[in-house]
């Protein structure tokens, strides 16, 4: 998984000038997904998933422009 620009891994925090955003996921979900991808690592997977989800969505606007 590429890192998020910015992100430190060392440090095991978001870098400034993130917004913090509460979400409520499905049940069992969050289990899941640390199943998947190890413990302490949720956060940085989510923000990674919506940053690509965000850049398809807006590429796909610009193509129909």
């Amino acid at each position: 998984m590429s890192d998020m620009a910015g992100y430190d891994a060392r440090m095991g925090r978001p870098p400034l000038g993130v917004k913090i955003t509460v979400i409520r996921l499905p049940e069992g979900l969050a289990e899941r997904i640390d199943d998947l991808i190890g413990p302490n690592r949720r956060a940085k997977f989510i923000r990674e998933i919506v940053e690509r989800e965000v850049e398809k969505l807006e590429s796909a606007r610009a193509q129909k422009k």
